[in-house]
């Protein structure tokens, strides 16, 4: 897990990022410390655990036989989907004592690149593309093919993992001869633990949003949780209360298909995706005006007058339980049914209560009301207005 990262400013008060308070997971395999890292230095705290392992196909007979076969009867068009996937295919070709040949076929072909990195690995291979997408959107890639019209057409589309959905099957239909060039394979983690352990906080709700940069990361994800009787659990979690984030439309075709929404920046890139994380949790904190003080509740902290106050779990608890309802006396028999495993002790709740106050650093945020229980110290003006709702 990545600590939360706070700067000391101006006479020794914390500055910090728009996610403070927060916590994300990231189910990435590829690319996790970057995801990772730009996450914590907007404030965040990070739970990682890869969803996949990659496994290159260097030694896989499939790809050896797509290579020849390309060799063979050179393609009209070249897809390339991702930049690491065409360097491994070079790679392997040139293992195989086959890297001018195929180098060779690919300069014959029209080859389209998915995006910018993409592009940068044809390059440095010596060739040129004939076209890119500015949206680095294979939807882009497919409608293009199919208004030039594909009938007739062999395609050679070099796959990223999984079948591309939708990609592959319209070529086909629109009449193309496609062949699909495996160059790696998504594979579950060869140590669970760390999935479960990510599977274990979604469903807790102790994540307040859970990222994913590929649909096989979202689909073996979804595989874990039904293997251990969490599939409805997970999805609950993810409608009501985890914010599910993906980089793309493709990586969210498998929530989606189990009416998981999900949220999904403009440009696919893991900078748009943390930006809009920025955005959209901070929106979903509630706030309140108490005792005089703007309370604003996160997943494992509290921002009080834009100060942030770390809270433990037991205090968050309490604190969202009397948030729900704002003003009103919460009496203690139900605050102990709020606290993670508090048993039948009230006294329970005068520890973890007196801890919260503590932590919040204003002791008047919530009142005791003798032989009832608590309540947020709502200020007058809307003391009203939640009392009439």
């Amino acid at each position: 897990m990545y600590d939360e990262e706070q700067h000391p400013g101006p006479r020794g008060a914390v500055e910090h990022g728009p996610l403070a308070g927060f916590t994300v997971g990231v189910t990435a395999a590829r690319r996790a410390d970057e995801l990772g890292a730009l996450l914590q230095r907007r404030g965040a705290s990070v739970l990682h655990a890869p969803a996949l392992r990659i496994v290159p196909l260097a030694d896989d007979g499939e790809l050896l036989a797509a290579t020849k076969e390309i060799i063979d009867q050179v393609p009209d068009v070249v897809v390339a989907t991702t930049a690491i996937g065409f360097r491994g295919w070079i790679e392997a070709a040139d293992g195989w004592g086959l890297g001018e040949q195929l180098l060779g076929r690919l300069r014959g072909a029209e080859l389209l690149a998915r995006g910018p990195k993409v592009k940068g690995a044809i390059r440095a291979a010596g060739l040129t593309e004939e076209w890119s997408p500015s949206s680095e959107s294979l939807a882009e890639v497919l409608d293009r093919l199919l208004e030039e019209g594909v009938e007739g057409r062999r395609i050679a589309v070099q796959l990223h993992g999984e079948p591309l959905p939708g990609f592959v099957e319209s070529l086909r239909a629109g009449g193309a001869e496609v062949v699909p060039v495996p160059v790696y394979r998504w594979m579950p983690p060869e140590d669970v633990t760390p999935l479960d352990r990510l599977l274990d906080a979604t469903v807790s709700r102790s994540l307040d949003a859970l990222t994913f940069t590929s649909a096989p990361a979202a689909a073996s994800l979804l595989s874990r949780a039904e293997t251990r009787g969490l599939r409805e659990e997970l999805l609950s979690a993810l409608v009501h209360d985890v914010l599910p984030a993906c980089v793309g439309p493709v990586t969210a075709l498998p929530l989606q298909a189990h009416g998981v929404d999900t949220i999904q920046p403009e440009r696919f890139r893991l900078g748009p995706l943390v930006q809009l994380l920025c955005q959209e949790l901070p929106a979903r904190a509630r706030a309140l005006p108490i005792a005089g003080h703007r309370v604003e509740i996160r997943g494992h902290a509290v921002l009080v007058d834009g100060a942030l106050r770390p809270v433990p779990p037991a205090g968050m608890s309490l604190l969202r339980a009397l948030s729900r309802r704002p003003g009103w006396v919460v009496p203690r028999a139900d605050l102990l049914r709020a606290l993670p495993g508090a048993g039948r002790d009230e006294h329970a709740v005068e520890t973890a209560m007196a801890r919260l106050r503590t932590a919040l650093g204003a002791p008047k945020l919530i009142q005791t009301v003798v032989k009832r229980g608590y309540r947020l110290a709502l200020d007058p003006a809307t003391d009203a207005k939640y009392a009439d709702a």
